[in-house]
């Protein structure tokens, strides 16, 4: 009989215990190489593939699947296929499932201060709100904000800022906002009730039959490309502007602090990664697809585009203030959050509006050029 393997390779002084745990490390090792890969599920606040949020959702489930090589397995499933839209957040907290793809201003009922992490009326743009976010504290007070509820939550796509939306009637003044029944969602909702308006609650899948049908007014959704996939031009005549209700329009990534815990290092940074490459690409999706949207539908339907009578907007931003004063006073930790919204909002005042002004500025050159 030949020499045994262990002797060939390590001598024939090493002892049968060490040889058996050498043996034991071997067989060990492949365990932890071919470790069973995760699967889990997201759940959405939009019906599938629907344009913006639902395209966001679709991509960075795809980019995870990928760029873990399988290790981290996301099946994805629109609203209602598991849970309703607005029930995204308890699903996740209950552990019921390990993702979601939503909007933070669905959970301000609860927490008054969530909604600054989508969109705050006359508030920071898309860039302007990522900056707070990740280079500022923003970040660190949106994990303070859902600790709590078992949650955190990432920047995950961006369809841009909203337009005001679509009414049937067209607006004088405030007067005109009495007793509307507008379904608007976020703080707007609550601006638009301090000036007269009733704000109803309606799903995206729900708000066509629900303005068809008569039951709402009017109704704010997000941008051209998503109103006319949704069809609202069918049904309203007047498409108003600016969208002071929500000049952000942030998705989050919602995951199970206990399933987050679970992920090594190299697929944490994946997931985020995944949810930053998603707010750039959707951002610029939506520029895109709502140019062409708006081009369509002015030449597809008897649409009226209007501004917003000076008297709106000017006591819309009374509102807002008055607002953000009140939600400061819900809580020390929404306090700060306001206070870091307001002050980062106060810091790139300057260059936003200055570079605002060379957009604007190079759009009339470039228009006459032609």
């Amino acid at each position: 009989m030949g020499p045994c393997i262990t002797s060939m390779l390590f001598g024939p002084k090493l002892s049968r215990r060490a040889a058996l745990g050498i043996g034991a490390a071997a067989l060990a090792t492949p365990a932890v190489v071919h470790a069973k890969n995760l699967r889990w599920r997201m759940v959405t606040s939009w019906p599938k593939g629907r344009t913006g949020p639902g395209i966001s959702a679709q991509r960075i489930v795809d980019r995870i699947n990928a760029m873990s090589g399988g290790r981290l397995q996301i099946d994805l499933f629109a609203a209602g296929e598991i849970v309703p839209p607005f029930a995204v957040l308890d699903a996740i907290s209950n552990g019921t499932v390990e993702m979601g793809h939503t909007a933070s201003l669905y959970w301000q009922g609860r927490m008054p201060s969530a909604g600054f992490f989508t969109s705050v009326p006359f508030g920071l743009g898309p860039i302007e709100h990522q900056a707070w976010i990740e280079l500022r504290d923003g970040q660190t007070l949106w994990d303070e904000l859902y600790r709590p509820h078992g949650v955190r939550a990432f920047l995950a796509g961006n369809t841009g800022p909203s337009m005001g939306g679509w009414f049937r009637h067209k607006l004088n003044g405030v007067e005109d906002l009495k007793g509307m029944r507008l379904r608007v969602q976020g703080l707007g909702a609550e601006i638009y009730a301090k000036l007269g308006a009733v704000p109803m609650t309606v799903s995206a899948g729900d708000l066509l039959p629900a303005l068809e049908k008569g039951t709402i007014d009017a109704a704010e959704f997000l941008a051209p490309a998503t109103d006319l996939e949704t069809g609202l031009p069918k049904y309203a005549s007047f498409y108003y502007a600016p969208g002071f209700n929500k000049p952000n329009g942030a998705s989050e990534l919602l995951i199970s602090l206990a399933a987050w815990e679970t992920l090594s290092t190299d697929l944490r940074n994946i997931v985020m990664e995944a949810c930053r490459a998603e707010h750039t690409l959707g951002l610029a999706d939506a520029y895109q697809t709502n140019a062409a949207a708006l081009t369509e539908i002015l030449g597809r339907y008897p649409v009226s585009l209007q501004a917003f009578p000076r008297s709106v907007l000017d006591m819309a931003q009374s509102a807002s203030t008055e607002l953000l004063s009140e939600i400061a006073s819900t809580s020390s930790l929404a306090n700060r959050i306001v206070e870091s919204y307001r002050k980062a909002q106060d810091d790139m005042r300057g260059w936003s509006a200055l570079a605002a002004d060379m957009a604007r500025a190079s759009i009339r050159t470039s228009s006459a050029a032609r």
